[in-house]
């Protein structure tokens, strides 16, 4: 049987069914029909669509950057970064020893109304933040937050929304559903 289902993943939540001594929940804690996997990864701060499956072909055709497969995250950042700014993330920034590629970033406008997380971020009342897109094709180790953080706009919050042309279903924060035939092509284009 082969299946594909769409994770709403809180914050806190491992992208892997077995503990890793941390206390974070794994995913084996959200009763997932046998045999799936996660198809790429969260952090555990992170948050919003993950899929899972049973078909291991699906996890080159998603994520491999040869396929320029996008995947859409709202990031919160500190302070309002300028034009200048957001052209530097769009071009690729340079992380350790490589430069990431060129992706789309802008400002969310409106502002995207989201549930409130638990724990809630870090609020500081003489610091200003916003909401930024950022549409990439590659997902290298914590790659938003460390690109956010290279143009001086660190990451309060991140919450990946799209997959291909598949948004994050309509679930809370734990939730998961199997995906029909037509949302499968959706992830899958």
């Amino acid at each position: 049987m082969t299946m594909l289902i769409a994770f709403n993943k809180p914050f806190g939540v491992l992208s892997q069914f077995t503990p890793d001594g941390s206390g974070r929940t794994p995913l084996s804690a959200f009763a997932f029909p046998p045999g799936v996997y996660p198809l790429g990864r969260l952090d555990a701060e992170s948050e919003g669509l993950l899929l899972l499956s049973d078909e291991p072909e699906l996890n080159a055709a998603l994520l491999s950057p040869e396929n320029r497969h996008p995947r859409l995250y709202w990031a919160q950042v500190e302070n309002i970064p300028a034009a200048d700014a957001l052209q530097k993330l769009a071009r690729g920034v340079f992380l350790r020893d490589r430069r990431t590629l060129p992706c789309k970033a802008w400002i969310l406008d409106p502002q995207p109304v989201v549930a409130p997380r638990d724990p809630p971020i870090r609020f500081r009342k003489n610091i200003p933040d916003c909401w930024i897109g950022l549409e990439i094709i590659e997902g290298k180790n914590r790659q938003v937050r460390r690109m956010t953080a290279a143009i001086g706009h660190p990451t309060l919050r991140l919450i990946r929304v799209r997959i291909g042309r598949l948004e994050l279903p309509d679930l809370h924060g734990g939730k998961w559903k199997v995906l029909r035939e037509s949302e499968r092509k959706l992830a899958l284009s």
